[in-house]
């Protein structure tokens, strides 16, 4: 590849259409870029996807001096740096897979000058004399890129996170701009007070994803539920998080031998074969990765079909990220999953036999109980995300399954005062499991022991069978009306719900969402989302793959990912507008000036070979 030559306009405008090939800002970015331009210091949320990178690259471009990017992850730089160079800027990277002369050749660019960005762990920037050596030049900012990382209370804590405050004490002068996408209010105060930003600005996005739907599902055959999803994506890139390694590997097999690319990644597999694993997913098409939460943090791959989760994740926050890794080109994409009663007594044991204080304790089983909330939720799911993140969705969001799927409340209020009286008649001592049990009339030592079987409550509710009972149970926690505690393997006890007395005394009703019975089961069906294709007419999709083919063969020759080429978004709106001349293609999104030099006459010409074989279209002139 050439390299990249210095390139600043005057306007932050001029960057974005003539660097970047956008003809508008999106949200509040205009806002934060001349914020930033003028010199000051922000915190900014936006979802992934929403164009977070270009809140730093282009006041990066519009300032003097080199902006500094602390990134958490080599994969993340690389995609970064591999990006910003196909866009004709000045990037490189400082990290543990530099060689020798890679490092020294960064450090003699940075110096004389010729780095319009550089990006470094923070592991890398508080090591040796880095500081000092970054002190003795020009800088036009700092950006701190995953900035949850520096909250204890969050999911992706990370300890050298918390030594970043040395920037606002060493570089006073230089704006300093941490940026997430996710991160509760509480999370938000202590990243200001961490890196030191309360004088600076908050940007606050809309944490919404519109074009990822929302589907979660009862556990049943695990395996079978999630063969029959990919049935529905198959060729298309994903992600699969499961709880454990063990879980991990027996998945991939299972993908592996049902005909789909599959690799495993989790921290028990040696270095190489997850680098290996992590540089198919990135550069190949079509490849699933079965994943522990080790995978993901900064994966920059726009082109992620779906998200699924075969067991819950550890908190909505977790959720929000790893779901977060589909779509991010804006095109339709999935987050499914499937949960049940016994993941969450599995993930109340993780949090109480962790080493953590009292303190931490109590915010991860709160941040649980949120998260049952979710998966419990009786109206739409999207609503219920967003409220946890402070923002309000005005109306449903017709893109969730239960907006989707048709209305299956039903009155449970019989059910529950049964549930209700299991819970008092036991001594509130004992968890979903055994009040299930006792409900269901069975025949246990544990009931015999305690002499359970002589209760009036044993065995009068026949009329559900365990999983309706469960999720019963699941959803008056997360209502309120019952309550686990932690401390006692989660028995259940009565909330403080004014609701609880009327109920009992069945002066009011309660509607539930209560799975099939278990011999009605069957595959759930329809609200899969459309592929990327599908935004397109039918018989345009093979033009479209005739971009995706030429586009693979200008990534392999240059050693990078595909979509560091171009994104699918822009082969999509290449094949809807098949753009005639070099001057239409510039008005294409992601299509900067840099690009149409580099690709702008052969994209052309293979956009023409296709309609030409479609027959749709004779060749330019």
């Amino acid at each position: 590849m050439p390299e990249p030559v210095a390139a600043s306009p005057a306007s932050p405008g001029q960057v974005l259409r003539e660097v970047f090939g956008y003809g508008a800002f999106r949200g509040p970015q205009q806002e934060i870029v001349e914020h930033v331009v003028a010199g000051g210091s922000a915190l900014v949320l936006m979802p992934t996807g929403g164009g977070k990178s270009l809140c730093y690259q282009i006041p990066a471009l519009c300032r003097a001096g080199t902006a500094v990017v602390i990134s958490p992850l080599i994969a993340l730089m690389q995609d970064q740096v591999e990006g910003l160079r196909q866009a004709g800027v000045r990037a490189a990277a400082l990290h543990s897979g530099c060689s020798p002369e890679e490092t020294a050749n960064t450090w003699r660019l940075l110096r004389a000058g010729q780095l319009d960005l550089v990006y470094l762990s923070p592991e890398r920037l508080l090591a040796g004399d880095t500081l000092e050596r970054l002190a003795a030049l020009p800088l036009a900012l700092f950006a701190i890129d995953e900035a949850h990382c520096v909250s204890q209370w969050g999911h992706d804590f990370r300890p050298e996170y918390l030594q970043l405050s040395v920037l606002a004490q060493r570089f006073p002068a230089v704006p300093r701009l941490a940026l997430t996408a996710t991160a509760d209010p509480r999370t938000r105060d202590e990243i200001l007070a961490r890196l030191q930003l309360e004088q600076g600005r908050v940007f606050l996005a809309s944490f919404d994803r519109p074009n990822i739907r929302y589907l979660l599902r009862d556990k049943d055959d695990v395996r079978r539920q999630l063969l029959e999803l990919l049935a529905d994506h198959r060729g298309a890139s994903g992600i699969v998080y499961a709880r454990s390694r063990n879980r991990v590997d027996g998945f991939c097999r299972d993908l592996q031998a049902a005909g789909y690319d599959a690799v495993a990644y989790h921290a028990g597999l040696d270095g190489a074969v997850r680098s290996a694993a992590l540089e198919r997913f990135r550069r190949d098409s079509g490849v699933v990765v079965v994943a522990t939460i080790a995978f993901g943090m900064g994966i920059d791959k726009p082109d992620v079909r779906f998200v699924a989760h075969v067991d819950l994740p550890k908190s909505l926050e977790a959720y929000y990220q790893e779901t977060g890794r589909a779509g991010r080109d804006g095109l339709p994409a999935l987050a499914w999953m499937v949960h049940g009663g016994g993941d969450v007594p599995q993930l109340r044991r993780f949090i109480d036999d962790s080493d953590a204080e009292q303190q931490q304790k109590r915010v991860e089983h709160g941040k649980l109980d949120a998260l049952i909330g979710f998966t419990e939720a009786s109206g739409c799911r999207r609503q219920v995300l967003l409220s946890h993140f402070g923002e309000t969705l005005p109306e449903p969001c017709g893109n969730c399954d239960l907006c989707l799927e048709p209305d299956t409340a039903v009155d449970a209020t019989e059910s529950v005062r049964k549930a209700l009286s299991a819970v008092y008649r036991t001594g509130s001592r004992f968890g979903a499991a055994h009040l299930v049990d006792v409900l269901l009339g069975a025949d246990t030592a544990r009931i015999r022991e305690l002499g359970h079987q002589q209760l009036g409550v044993y065995g009068i509710g026949k009329e559900l069978d365990r999983g309706q009972w469960r999720s019963l149970f699941r959803q008056l926690v997360a209502q309120g009306l019952l309550q686990a505690d932690s401390e006692r393997y989660g028995a259940l006890g009565f909330g403080e719900d004014g609701r609880l007395k009327p109920l009992l005394r069945g002066e009011t009703q309660l509607l539930l969402r209560l799975p099939p019975a278990k011999r009605e089961r069957r595959r759930q069906p329809g609200v899969s989302p459309a592929p990327a294709a599908a935004v397109l007419n039918p018989d345009e999709a093979p033009v479209l793959q005739a971009l995706k083919d030429w586009r693979r063969e200008q990534a392999r020759q240059q050693g990078v990912p595909p979509y560091v080429v171009f994104h699918d978004r822009t082969l999509v709106e290449v094949v809807a507008r098949r753009p005639r001349s070099l001057e239409q293609l510039a008005g294409i999104g992601g299509v900067g000036q840099a690009k149409l030099d580099r690709y702008g006459a052969a994209l052309l010409a293979s956009l023409d070979a296709a309609l030409l074989h479609q027959g749709t279209q004779t060749p330019a002139s």
